[in-house]
């Protein structure tokens, strides 16, 4: 950290060291928080001392250690912001089914200079142009958004860069701007050339999947933002942007993730791709034609293994709320204003419900297995009245990408689970990424 931002820092902890015993507010919600259990909390850093000088690639094992260790529930300061952290199915259930708990934790902020106050969580491959970032992975927006979720989680980890004021001193804050403008000013080209093409007559597209799935012409959903605005409903440039920025990150960044994953794992079972194999050989005999929307839904074995690779490598790893009010979670009251925080990775692997949760196996989403199962107990697309909007969507894209690999070719896996650097960031992925081979299938 620069000297200067050092000094402020310390002056800025000082002030609050003096202010803080004076709250009266924050003085109860540390009494209440006190009753949790959870690791030791120092002033202004917090419970996150252990993530201080930690390498962003250690930040995941910090949190599941701690997690597990004094799971179903536990305290933890993130600087100044009470957290309590669960893991049980029915405290899940007791937070995601609240329909007064929809907003989102305060650390959802950090993602306002980017994001803006849009959609967080969705799909829409429909916003009606595309980033290519297949084809140029080094491009400029696309390392801009890797940036962006680099910078988050930093901010995270590191309760003193939380303060704006702090942040923008820093290098942090100054290559956060040049990301933005960056993202931005991508997402305004996009629009502009968008309402170009309708104003010279070409307003919807039919795609290749509107074909595929025998449905009728869709209207992509930047076309639906700019229609709406055209008819005067109340939608600035600024909305439309917060959403087109919303969109193209989370619907391309989500699936890729779950893609990525759930081909490492079958690459590392044989036997399970054997398995997808012979169901799609049964749907398409030796045709090659496309599948349709009965075909993606034939694929009920593949949609077990989509199921279980999400169950072990969630593409939104963590999720957070925040109490609108005091309430309770079983014995313990939860204070106003605190952050309920759900990390997937201590949830999914619970082995009173996923018995040996360390082994890939998509039979736990057997319909005689799930039947009984907690409906709190897995939840990758989040759940209750906040749930993920795209989720049948997303599904059936993942099942149209991974049928068109796996009828074509064979995945092996070149590294072994245990090798996986996993980074806990907004989506989840691999330090290394996750290396496979590709060998065309023998007629």
């Amino acid at each position: 950290m620069e000297p200067t931002t050092l000094l402020l820092v310390a002056v800025i902890i000082l002030v609050l060291l003096i202010i803080w015993p004076r709250d009266p507010q924050k003085k109860r919600i540390k009494n209440m928080m006190d009753k949790f259990p959870g690791p030791p909390s120092y002033p202004i850093l917090g419970s996150a001392l252990p993530y201080i000088f930690a390498k962003p690639e250690e930040y995941l094992d910090i949190c599941v250690t701690l997690m597990t260790k004094y799971k179903p529930v536990m305290k933890f300061w993130l600087g100044p912001i009470p957290v309590v952290a669960i893991s049980s199915p029915d405290y899940v259930e007791t937070v995601l089914s609240n329909t007064k708990m929809i907003e989102k934790s305060v650390v959802y902020s950090l993602l306002h200079p980017w994001l803006g106050t849009g959609l967080l969580t969705s799909t829409e491959s429909a916003m009606g142009t595309s980033v290519n970032a297949q084809q140029f992975e080094d491009s400029e927006y696309v390392t801009a958004v890797y940036r962006m979720k680099e910078i988050v989680m930093k901010r995270i980890a590191k309760p003193y860069l939380l303060s704006d004021f702090i942040f923008n001193l820093t290098k942090w804050g100054k290559l956060q701007k040049s990301s933005l403008k960056v993202i931005h000013g991508f997402t305004k080209k996009v629009i502009k050339e968008r309402k170009e093409q309708r104003v010279n007559g070409n307003q919807y597209s039919c795609t290749d999947d509107d074909i595929y799935f025998g449905e009728k012409r869709r209207i992509a959903f930047l076309d639906m933002l700019l229609e709406a605005a055209e008819k005067g409903e109340k939608l600035s440039e600024k909305d439309i942007q917060e959403e087109v920025d919303t969109f193209m990150f989370e619907g391309h960044d989500t699936i890729t993730a779950a893609i990525n994953c759930c081909l490492f794992l079958l690459g590392l079972h044989p036997d399970v791709q054997d398995k997808v194999y012979d169901e799609l050989k049964d749907i398409f005999k030796d045709s090659d034609r496309s599948p349709n929307l009965k075909d993606l839904q034939d694929m009920r074995y593949l949609q077990m293994v989509i199921k279980e690779s999400l169950r072990m490598y969630p593409s939104v790893p963590q999720m957070g709320r925040q109490a609108p009010y005091d309430f309770e979670l079983g014995s313990y009251k939860i204070p106003a204003g605190a952050t309920v925080y759900l990390l997937l990775l201590v949830s999914h692997f619970d082995p009173d419900i996923f018995p040996n949760p360390t082994k890939f196996n998509p039979d736990n989403f057997l319909p005689e297995n799930v039947a009984g199962r907690h409906p709190y107990a897995y939840f990758p697309f989040s759940a209750g009245p906040r749930n993920c909007i795209g989720q049948k969507f997303a599904m059936l894209e993942m099942k149209m990408v991974l049928s068109s690999i796996l009828r074509s070719y064979e995945v092996r896996s070149v590294d072994k689970m245990e090798d996986l650097v996993l980074m806990l960031e907004i989506i989840i992925r691999s330090k290394y990424g996750f290396r496979i081979s590709i060998n065309p299938r023998k007629s």
